[in-house]
């Protein structure tokens, strides 16, 4: 195995061309935080009964995604497999880039944006959001320092140590966005402690399969070889935390469905929710899971760049799916006010709530995607993050030419 060597990459006009479109992406996404402070959220889909929309579903996934994107660089430097050590530094870029649009997209959706020196100042400490902001705040610290050890020169006796941080930190923070919900007891859907390793896993799913993406779209844009083994290993970790993911969201129903007091809450995600149902078993469980899991442990499939690419999509979009269901899908279902009883009133208590996402939600998701993209983009050109070659000679110290 060779020594990577990192060279930014080149400046072409398909490198200037796509970032020209992050860009317009990115001026919709804050026009659209504007509209909604300027005619306030009655523009929006979201309402008394769903006051989560749109919005933080593509924040959440974000990052959740932020969380899972670092584990490259972990199984590297932490679990010393070196043939993932070339590509920790883009691992850990890619990880400060969609926390940073996560988090634009939640600091625009505060109707006013100076709302949030009160959320810095004034904390709760019984509140887990107050707890997550220093969990924010330290993973862009934390992996930062993670970042300058791997690139500058004599700090290499370091990566270890300041790996396992990192490492740690990212659990606690994925545990942290997961507690949200699983501490949320008023809400039938989410009041499970089985939340917390569901994010950890649904991280590692989603972070991956962002990776792979970006990773095989730097490559094509730069020249950039990716070896056929170090593609087909990514692509069978992918499959292994995809099925992790599909594990714990089994405890998750199965656990509900058990306790008598969550069995109204399920049937309707599993079975009378509609739009919500359909995307639970469409969306996340079919084309989410069971798809992918077919094509990167398929022995033919597993070889193609473009089939990994589709089941790296593919698993994206059943984690956006999965994370619609459980945030609005969570808010949609009535909250039970009196135990045993039916509970009506012109406030809509007792009935499901409706959302349609507004296109100013739409607009403003899509700008956080953007920032997140448009950081990973300039950094990989502007820095040496990207190793010349990701062949498998190049990376596999046990590789062997055919």
């Amino acid at each position: 195995m060779m020594k990577p060597v990192y060279r930014e990459i080149p400046a072409s006009p398909g490198y200037f061309t796509l970032l020209a479109g992050l860009g317009l992406l990115c001026a919709i996404g804050l026009g659209s935080a504007w509209y909604m402070e300027h005619f306030g959220h009655v523009v929006t889909g979201m309402t008394n009964q769903i006051v989560w929309g749109m919005p933080h579903v593509v924040a959440v996934f974000l990052i959740v995604a932020a969380s899972g994107a670092l584990n490259i660089a972990s199984i590297g430097s932490v679990f010393s497999k070196a043939a993932y050590k070339p590509m920790a530094r883009l691992s850990g870029l890619l990880a400060i880039a969609l926390l940073a649009g996560g988090l634009a997209v939640l600091v625009l959706d505060l109707g006013r944006p100076d709302r949030l020196i009160v959320a810095m100042t004034s904390y709760n400490f019984k509140s887990i959001f107050a707890w997550n902001i220093f969990l924010y705040i330290g993973f862009f610290v934390v992996v930062g320092v993670y970042l300058f050890v791997q690139m500058a020169r004599g700090f290499g006796r370091y990566m270890k140590p300041v790996g396992w941080f990192a490492f740690v930190w990212r659990l606690m923070l994925t545990t942290g966005t997961g507690s949200i919900f699983g501490w949320l007891v008023a809400r039938e859907a989410y009041d499970a402690a089985v939340m917390a390793p569901l994010f950890i896993a649904l991280s590692f799913s989603l972070g991956l399969a962002v990776f792979l993406l970006v990773t095989m779209l730097i490559c094509r844009f730069s020249d950039r070889e990716v070896g056929e083994h170090l593609l087909r290993r990514l692509a069978r970790l992918l499959g292994v935390f995809s099925g992790c993911v599909l594990y714990f969201t089994a405890i998750q129903h199965l656990t509900n469905l058990y306790a008598s007091e969550h069995q109204g809450v399920e049937l309707f995600i599993l079975v009378e929710g509609g739009l919500y149902t359909g995307l639970f078993w469409i969306g996340q469980i079919l084309f989410g899971n069971l798809v992918p899991l077919a094509i990167v442990f398929h022995p033919a499939m597993n070889k193609d760049q473009m089939r990994i690419m589709l089941a790296s999509f593919l698993i994206v979009l059943g984690g956006l799916a999965q994370i619609y269901v459980i945030i609005i899908g969570g808010q949609a279902y009535p909250l039970v006010l009196f135990p045993g009883m039916e509970v009506s009133s012109s406030f809509h208590d007792g009935a499901i709530a409706s959302y349609t996402p507004s296109l100013p939600e739409i607009g403003l998701g899509l700008g956080g995607v953007a920032i997140a993209l448009i950081i990973a983009w300039i950094g990989v050109k502007v820095l040496r993050i990207m190793p010349v070659s990701l062949s498998d000679a190049a990376v596999d110290p046990h590789h062997r030419p055919a």
